[in-house]
């Protein structure tokens, strides 16, 4: 009865018009180093099979209407994105992309709307942000304030911040002392480990690190927990059980903040993971949710507005009116100063879901996920200046 009840309401709304929406995914494989282990082997569909089970939805509810819904996928490379990019006739794209190579596909297509599902580098939501790029996937900053709101409920107050040698970890590990001044936290002491390069699976490499990481991080000043950050995935896994002193881990490894993961069944997630599986035969990633959360907000726009058009949906997902249910036990909602998503983060272990921030007791005047990145002050995006 609540199923006919549900499809007799969106009947009496449907619009005159039926839309025949056509979107695509783009996924760009950069080189990447050997898995940690054969457990972290990336699926052939990554991303795609989020993308893929978002259509299903979208068209489950939009039948009802008369819409439709069409995805093309592509698995491009650095060095043909571009190329592929013009080859795709639809004008709004899930794109799953560093940084750098997502800017460069957004200022070739002004007129497409593009669904970042995959680079959280803050600056894409900061001074580097475009009006043509809505950002579905949780930016650093996100993920950083959800580890320092734990970590500040936990009254783990001083930090010993072991972050790597790349651009990339030295950009993460700024993130984690935003954070940690945010909240009145105090990292007593940072050490750097270098990435020398060599292979994390030879025979006998967890000798190795069972011998360096404790001199690494020895004789530290008090600290009551480890971050890590390790955005180039060099040394964080061998962190945990491998410290000198005794401590939680949390960001890169041991405790990680996530957008979703197959351990969450909370809030409907049971449900969404068994329609997952069934069409992917494995279990779902932050890559698979995340795509599926940017085409699923693009397919409840398209049924609340009744129009494939990406300027009317972005409009339309940009305002007060939009909100998604996502299986993260409130609706989800876009932020009007820069297209970020703001949606809670899952601080994870490996096997559940130890707790999810915003944690209680952080308070904001708008919205409580708005404690989380970078709130409408913090923000130096002009791109979305004077909308909404």
């Amino acid at each position: 009865m609540r199923f006919l009840a549900f499809s007799l309401a969106l009947v009496l709304a449907a619009p005159l018009d039926a839309a025949e929406l056509k979107a695509a995914m783009l996924r760009v494989d950069t080189p990447q180093l050997a898995p940690i282990s054969r457990f972290e082997e990336k699926p052939a569909d990554l991303g795609f099979a989020g993308a893929a089970l978002a259509t299903q939805d979208n068209q489950t509810t939009g039948q009802f209407l008369g819409h439709s819904f069409e995805l093309t996928t592509i698995a491009s490379t650095p060095e043909t994105a571009l190329e592929d990019l013009a080859k795709i006739s639809a004008k709004i794209i899930v794109v799953s992309a560093p940084a750098g190579l997502l800017l460069d596909l957004a200022d070739a297509a002004p007129e497409t709307l593009f669904l970042n599902a995959g680079a959280s580098d803050t600056v894409l939501r900061d001074t580097a942000c475009r009006a043509n790029v809505l950002h579905f996937t949780p930016s650093d900053a996100m993920r950083a304030d959800a580890v320092a709101q734990f970590a500040a409920y936990k009254r783990w107050d001083r930090w010993l911040l072991v972050h790597g040698s790349n651009p990339a970890d030295l950009t993460l590990a700024q993130e984690y002392r935003r954070s940690a001044a945010k909240f009145g936290l105090k990292i007593a002491e940072e050490r750097e480990i270098l990435d020398t390069g060599g292979s994390r699976r030879a025979d006998t490499g967890h000798v190795a690190v069972q011998r360096q990481i404790p001199v690494l991080v020895q004789n530290a000043k008090r600290h009551d927990m480890v971050i890590a950050a390790d955005a180039s995935d060099v040394f964080a896994p061998y962190l945990p059980f491998h410290l000198r002193d005794p401590r939680p881990v949390m960001g890169s490894s041991g405790l990680r903040p996530v957008s979703f993961s197959a351990a969450s069944e909370a809030w409907g997630g049971t449900q969404f993971q068994t329609r997952f599986e069934k069409l992917a035969g494995r279990y779902v990633t932050e890559a698979d949710y995340d795509a599926w959360l940017a085409l699923r907000s693009v397919g409840a726009a398209v049924v609340r507005t009744g129009s494939d058009d990406p300027e009317t949906l972005r409009a339309y997902m940009l305002s007060d009116a939009f909100e998604l249910a996502a299986f993260k036990g409130q609706p989800l909602t876009l932020r009007d100063w820069n297209g970020q998503m703001r949606q809670p983060i899952l601080l994870y272990d490996g096997r559940i879901t130890a707790s999810v921030s915003p944690q209680e007791g952080f308070l904001h005047q708008f919205s409580l996920l708005d404690t989380l990145g970078l709130d409408r002050p913090e923000s130096k995006c002009t791109a979305f200046t004077g909308e909404n």
